[in-house]
């Protein structure tokens, strides 16, 4: 068969009448999530993936991503990506599609004007990153998937793919110094974002403050004032127990002798200040939630504040 019949006939498969939902239900049957990563986390550190329960052969791996080569049709870009995605929460899938190129031709569908396919192939990448290998291609394209993930419109569907695909990068030291420049920027969304954006954002942080290396960096960010209110008691328990943890992670690092920090190295509007400056509000948050009525708090506080 030639190239271009191969292609069409997987672009018939894909978008041919039923053969879209035909080739999901082949594919990976019933989605269900997961929280794996490619190496054991760091404490405190978290990572995000995707899990289905169907295996593609080499041959129709590659003949997807030929696909994503030769075409510009952007619905066609789109089911690709989200089959390849799904296949690549297996381990075997992950090599065949390193091997053939494919974090390649995935990464270079990041400059895609389409959002959709923007989207799916942040998705991909999220699913290929869960391999040691894999992150070391896929590092090349940090500081893309940054600026994808912080132009685009808050709250959107491609800066939530952006940032799973960041917290997955981050969960080892190796490329954390990569994102160094664009910590300012995740403190804007963890002020600006919704929910869902202030709890990606914030497994992301989790895993920088986990490594004492980046103490300096994050300490020494610029923030908005506003940020105290994620230590309110009314604050969604997921948030809040996040930013608990993010404040004792750093409180670590601080403490030891390798990071023995001056005040006056950081200015009255750092996260330093913020948090462990002179003014008492952090304090008195923290304690007003040694009262709380959820016991993963209280424990999370009542640990706090034996290092304070």
């Amino acid at each position: 068969m030639g190239r271009a019949r191969e292609a069409g006939w997987v672009a018939g498969l894909v978008l041919g009448a039923g053969a879209c939902y035909c080739i999901y239900r082949l594919v990976w049957g019933k989605e269900k999530s997961r929280k794996t990563g490619p190496a054991s986390p760091s404490p405190s550190a978290e990572n995000d993936g995707t899990k289905s329960s169907g295996i593609l052969d080499a041959q129709l791996l590659k003949k997807l991503i030929y696909l994503l080569q030769s075409t510009k049709n952007p619905l066609i870009r789109e089911r690709a990506l989200i089959t390849l995605g799904h296949s690549a929460a297996f381990s075997t899938n992950q090599d065949i599609i390193r091997n053939l190129d494919g974090l390649l031709i995935i990464g270079n569908l990041l400059k895609d004007p389409n959002p959709k396919v923007k989207e799916k192939a942040l998705n991909a990448l999220n699913n290929l990153s869960m391999n040691i290998q894999n992150q070391k291609e896929i590092q090349v394209y940090l500081s893309q998937v940054c600026e994808e993930t912080f132009s685009s419109p808050l709250n959107s569907d491609v800066q939530l793919a952006g940032l799973r695909l960041l917290t997955n990068m981050t969960v080892t030291n190796d490329y954390q110094h990569l994102i160094a420049n664009s910590i300012s920027s995740l403190f804007d969304l963890l002020s600006l974002g919704n929910e869902n954006t202030k709890i990606q954002t914030l497994k992301v942080l989790l895993n920088l403050s986990a490594n004492p290396a980046m103490t300096k960096e994050l300490l020494s960010v610029q923030v908005s004032s506003s940020l105290i209110s994620l230590f309110d008691g009314n604050m969604e328990k997921e948030i809040l127990l996040r930013a608990l943890t993010l404040f004792a992670n750093l409180k670590d690092n601080i403490k030891q002798k390798e990071n023995a920090f001056a005040q006056n190295q950081f200015n009255n509007t750092s996260l330093f200040s913020l948090l462990y400056g002179e003014s008492t509000e952090c304090t008195e948050k923290l304690l007003s939630l040694a009262c709380h009525h959820d016991v993963d708090v209280f424990e999370k506080v009542a640990k706090i504040l034996t290092i304070l």
